[in-house]
């Protein structure tokens, strides 16, 4: 069909048609072929005219693909510019296949073909975890603890080990009660020195979250887990408040809750429940430590009477607790004072043990360490303890049984026994004085205890008495510690002395919430408290959260105290927080003082001023009383209150410690009183010289006058 606007034909379309499908194939070469007409020549017969003007067509697919040869002949070109007859063909020409001949002179290995292998990217959570099924079969089958230990520290990845805790946990639940008592002892003896008790507690809530998982696979799953919990609160790896905490974080209709209400209610509330517990997987490998001791204690005993050193290492090896070995040591040196024929013979056994690699110098150390802790007790039986100790050391150093480290801290414990008693001393006497002020309410009494004491730096020591006393105590009790820090920081304790005691308590709060089951909240209010009532600054807390590892409870604690802080109404509420004990409120306090010193005002009795004053029973309060008495002075133009400070002064009521505080108050505030009363820098500098004269301030006070002088000047 013929057109006059330059579409081809159907015979044209026709041969396009063909010419394309076998463009597609590589084409044969023209030698070769035995067809009569290729598809060039195909082109080539038919040039593709336009039978209406012999124009070339404007559109098509095979338009672009044609040129003229130098010959005047139509030749069909590939896309990419290759193939035809008088062409050079593509740049890199890959449609043939390339055959690689390696005998040939210019051959190149790297012209192999090579293959791209997928890999995955290994987690090293997921080898952690294969690595410690793993120990934990191989413990299972040889019961070595001190193996097991040394292999999960060899393994590293310490920030793992909650998955240990619950990986071997898990795989004993599923053993006999064998493997569930071995998992007992291994967690026990894994705790602090390769696991640390956040570890474990971390472990023990991935279990209670896997709780509802394990049940599907193990029938009394709930029952075991419970008895795995109370079994870690018993051997004193998780603290008894650990269940009211974790409780409050899973649903009440999940396993893990039902979990904790069997360990409590079922387990832990039973009487008798540790010995029950210790001894609920029967016929196990466990021994109880009592009875290790005395294990210890009779195959020493018979050694002594025998001397055959080869039998004395085979039943220590038997005992097979090598994590314990630590009290061979102690007990064998106990012995070697007791027995003076036996020494010889114990530092013998001693030495071979550790030749052998029977007993590990950690081991070594630390029984050596136990010891000496206790020598002060045992020179009461044996008074040549200490000597026979101090002879005794450098041997064992000298013949390599002993490591040499042990010298320093061994001659620090001697230096420092003088200390210890001083400490021992004090601590029996702060209890005294902490208890007679729980039943005398005598803020004033106390502090003249302390000071005839003499030991100031040992106050943030009475600090964690104060507050480790009030935790087991009733409200009143703990409103009197708060008041009584109070007072403490206006007469006796530094910032410093505040800060290092709560440092101490929150050091200890893991071995105090073993007694004292919400101590972390309770302490987290004594803290807020001692905010609120400006013992310590906010940014105190910063510092003392500094000075303790980053994951430990006590960390918590601060981050608690910190939200009862912010909270609204925050100081209201936490002058109250213990249910008004015996200590006022700020705010209470402020008023009475403002009324009391209004009435003297008006009525002028010094006496009768003074009565109140006494009556208010604040005396850790009274810097207030000072800083009303100046500004009333400067408001109502009225010097009179100079005499009721002197008379408060000359009468004790007042201690130059207070009048201090209150005037360096006044001080601080100067700026804005300024703004209500203009002479108030002039007047503040006059009260100042008559304090000084009278000696109503401290001499360090004085700094402090040099500064305000040019103030009230400049005014």
């Amino acid at each position: 069909m013929a057109s006059g606007e330059g579409f081809l034909t159907d015979e044209q379309r026709e041969v396009l048609k063909i010419a394309s499908q076998n463009a597609e194939t590589p084409l044969p070469s023209p030698r070769l072929s035995s067809s009569p007409k290729s598809p060039t020549s195909l082109l080539s017969d038919h040039q593709l005219k336009d039978p209406a003007g012999g124009k070339a067509p404007t559109c098509g697919v095979g338009v672009r693909h044609v040129r003229r040869s130098h010959s005047g002949k139509f030749v069909r070109v590939k896309k990419d510019g290759a193939g035809g007859k008088g062409t050079w063909g593509k740049l890199l020409d890959t449609d043939r296949e390339s055959h690689i001949d390696r005998n040939d002179p210019n051959y190149d290995s790297g012209e192999e073909p090579y293959q791209l292998v997928g890999s995955t990217i290994s987690d090293p959570l997921d080898e952690y975890k294969k690595a410690v099924v793993s120990i934990i079969e191989e413990y299972f089958s040889t019961g070595d603890v001190e193996l097991a230990a040394s292999d999960l520290k060899d393994l590293g990845s310490s920030e793992f080990h909650p998955y240990f805790i619950k990986r071997l946990v898990s795989i004993a639940m599923d053993r006999h009660d064998k493997e569930k008592e071995m998992a007992s002892v291994l967690l026990s003896s894994l705790y602090a020195d390769v696991i640390s008790p956040n570890q474990i507690r971390d472990g023990f809530v991935m279990l209670l979250d896997a709780a509802d998982d394990l049940a599907v696979d193990i029938l009394d799953a709930v029952n075991i887990l419970a008895l795995f919990v109370a079994r870690a609160v018993v051997d004193e790896i998780l603290p008894p408040a650990f269940l009211t905490r974790a409780k409050k974080t899973l649903p009440e209709s999940s396993k893990g809750y039902q979990v904790l209400q069997t360990a409590e209610k079922s387990y832990l509330s039973a009487p008798h429940h540790a010995e029950l517990l210790e001894r609920r997987w029967g016929g196990s490998i466990h021994v109880t430590v009592e009875e290790m001791k005395k294990k210890i204690a009779d195959l020493l005993r018979e050694y002594v009477e025998s001397g055959d050193t080869f039998e004395a290492c085979r039943c220590i090896r038997e005992l097979g607790v090598s994590f314990f070995h630590h009290e061979v040591v102690k007990r064998a040196l106990v012995l070697a004072m007791e027995i003076q024929a036996a020494e010889l013979l114990m530092l013998k056994l001693l030495k071979e043990a550790a030749e052998e690699g029977l007993i590990s110098s950690s081991q070594m150390v630390k029984g050596f360490a136990r010891l000496a802790e206790s020598l002060d007790d045992l020179a009461l039986d044996i008074p040549s303890a200490k000597t026979l100790f101090q002879s005794i050391v450098p041997k064992a150093i000298s013949e390599g049984w002993l490591d040499a480290s042990f010298t320093k801290s061994s001659c620090e414990d001697g230096e420092g026994q003088s200390e210890d008693k001083r400490l021992r001393r004090y601590k029996e006497e702060v209890v005294t004085i902490i208890h007679e002020y729980f039943l005398s309410d005598d803020i004033p009494e106390l502090i003249r205890s302390l000071e005839d004491l003499g030991l100031p730096e040992f106050n943030p020591i009475f600090l964690k008495k104060l507050i480790t006393l009030a935790l087991d105590r009733k409200n009143r009790e703990k409103e009197m510690a708060s008041v009584l820090l109070s007072a403490l920081h206006i007469e006796i304790f530094s910032t410093e002395d505040i800060v290092n005691g709560f440092v101490m308590l929150l050091e200890s709060a893991e071995d105090t919430a073993l007694d004292i089951l919400d101590a972390s909240t309770e302490l987290a209010l004594f803290l807020a408290r001692a905010v609120i009532d400006d013992v310590l600054a906010p940014l105190n807390l910063d510092e003392i959260a500094s000075k303790l590892s980053p994951n430990c409870s006590g960390s918590e604690t601060i981050r608690m105290a910190r939200s009862l802080i912010t909270a609204r109404h925050a100081g209201e509420r936490l002058l109250r927080c213990w249910g008004g004990g015996t200590g006022w409120a700020v705010e209470d306090a402020k008023d009475k003082i403002m009324k009391l010193l209004e009435e003297y005002e008006s009525g002028g009795v010094v006496a009768e001023a003074c009565q109140c004053i006494r009556d208010l029973g604040m005396p850790f309060f009274n810097h207030e009383v000072v800083k009303k008495a100046l500004v009333m002075a400067m408001e109502k133009k009225n010097d009179g209150m100079l005499d009721l400070l002197q008379v408060c002064f000359d009468e004790g009521l007042i201690t130059i410690n207070q009048m201090s505080k209150g005037f360096t108050r006044v001080k601080d505030g100067l700026d804005d009183l300024a703004l209500d009363i203009p002479n108030a820098k002039d007047k503040f500098s006059f009260y100042m010289e008559y304090a000084q004269k009278k000696g109503w301030l401290l001499p360090s006070f004085g700094s402090s006058a040099m500064e305000a002088a040019p103030i009230a000047t400049a005014s």
